[in-house]
């Protein structure tokens, strides 16, 4: 929730101007406030990775020219995210006229409402102090959104008070002058209509709105940013090509560059069920596994494949292992490399995939996540003496696993296991805490044995409920 203001800030036009304050426009602002976490070494953008070197100088140079800005990339890469980001570069606490509906500057007002105000109440005009998080507002575009809810419309019931259809106090302002003095987002901007686009223009280029058929002087000060995927930006049929031009600078985004970048994100967007653990192996295998679909030629790459499709395979992978807990007794529920299948099934509905390869998707995804499983294998556990284990079954024995058996009688069906500690510390450092549980040694276990059938050094019988390993 916005914290309420500090009780010693100015509350009428006098003290205001008693304290001190100096008015900015909002994009000298984020200029100001941008320069100043630059020259302080300050983070300037929380919660993005993968952006350093690339995204942020671009959006960085856009909003220290104070350009309006159009965000261009598929869909989950944290389009959104970033803009959201950028309103944490406005002031912390901002003064407003008191009752204003667009937010007027108590130094300037523009509304009609509040210039005639401030001539009858002078020096005693009230002031009201917003939050950055009050200054920041967003719109998902869709194909029904009318001009009258981004700019505004005559209000019929204040036309029955008695006002004549001149006035300009006739007027409810829509979502971008209801923004002034602050950030506001189009998401989707390509599936505005339109007609909705056309209004945008004297916004963007001018700072007035035109409100059925009469032209209101509105020198609106905010900051206008939007998202679009590329395909949809550059057809002519899906966007008012004027409007382009408007945008005082394109950016393009990406996925996240390398595996660190995808793994940084997974744990900063997961949702896990407190006292799950999910073992660092798997958290590498799922970043693996989103890599490995988004670059098969088997999908559609102009679709792209989300951030969402990871954080929706791990947040599965940590519930399969909540449940198992459940149904089994286990103490802590920790995920295993069984709890990988579950994944595949619930993920279909996020990938599209490329002409010809819809009829085998499911194949294709459970295809790449094996391979996800060797590659965290093999850079994990590559190195490590796994022929104790392999020995194991040397002489015929087997073990059945599946994601319905529990770490103790797991860890009872394999018997002793020669390092066992080394492998955990290979497999799942970020989870090295003391002793290891049961639930990591079982978890480490299973995916050593999976590493190895995946290698060709065991067999593995496909059963109803899981697989038998073998020699």
């Amino acid at each position: 929730m916005t914290p309420p203001p500090p009780t010693a800030l100015p509350r009428t036009l006098d003290a205001l101007r008693g304290s001190g304050h100096a008015h900015r426009t909002v994009a000298v602002e984020i200029r100001e406030n941008l320069l100043a976490r630059m020259t302080a070494g300050l983070p300037r953008f929380p919660g993005m990775h993968g952006f350093d070197d690339t995204v942020l100088p671009t959006l960085e140079r856009a909003l220290l020219a104070g350009h309006d800005v159009v965000l261009l990339g598929e869909r989950g890469q944290g389009k959104t995210r970033l803009i959201r980001a950028v309103a944490t570069l406005l002031d912390e606490w901002s003064p407003a006229v008191a009752g204003c509906s667009v937010n007027d500057h108590p130094y300037a007002p523009v509304c009609p409402t509040c210039v005639r105000r401030a001539a009858e109440e002078g020096g005693s005009l009230p002031v009201t102090w917003r939050h950055r998080d009050e200054r920041y507002g967003e719109k998902l575009a869709t194909p029904d959104t009318g001009t009258a809810e981004l700019i505004g419309d005559i209000d019929p019931a204040r036309l029955a008070e008695g006002r004549s259809l001149g006035d300009p106090e006739t007027v409810h302002y829509g979502l971008v002058p209801r923004a002034n003095r602050g950030v506001f987002c189009v998401n989707e901007l390509p599936d505005l209509p339109a007609r909705a686009q056309v209004a945008l223009f004297n916004v963007l280029e001018e700072r007035d709105l035109q409100i059925r058929g009469y032209a209101l002087r509105l020198p609106l000060d905010l900051v206008l940013l939007a998202s679009a995927n590329p395909d949809d930006y550059t057809d002519r049929g899906r966007i008012v090509t004027p409007l382009k031009d408007r945008f005082g600078a394109q950016v393009r985004t990406h996925y996240p560059p390398t595996l660190g970048d995808e793994r940084d994100v997974l744990r900063q967007e997961a949702a896990i069920p407190e006292g799950t653990v999910v073992p660092g192996h798997l958290w590498e295998t799922v970043a693996r596994f989103a890599r490995l679909v988004r670059g098969s030629k088997k999908v559609d790459a102009r679709s792209g494949v989300s951030v969402r499709f990871s954080v929706s395979a791990l947040e599965t992978v940590a519930a399969s292992a909540l449940r198992r807990a459940a149904l089994t007794g286990e103490e802590a529920p920790v995920a295993r490399v069984c709890d990988l299948d579950a994944v595949v099934e619930p993920l279909l509905g996020k990938v599209e995939f490329a002409m010809g390869h819809e009829d085998d998707g499911e194949a294709t995804l459970r295809g790449l996540l094996r391979r996800a499983v060797a590659e965290t294998f093999r850079a994990r556990l590559g190195e490590a003496d796994l022929a104790p284990l392999a020995d194991r079954f040397s002489a015929g024995g087997t073990v059945e696993s599946g994601d319905l058996v529990g770490a103790a009688e797991l860890l009872n069906r394999i018997g002793a296991v020669p390092g066992l500690a080394a492998m955990i510390t290979a497999a799942a450092p970020e989870e090295e805490d003391g002793p290891a549980s049961p639930g990591l040694a079982a978890a480490v276990v299973e995916f050593a044995l999976e590493g190895l059938y995946l290698e060709r050094r065991l067999s593995k019988d496909i059963v109803a409920d899981g697989g038998v390993y073998r020699f």
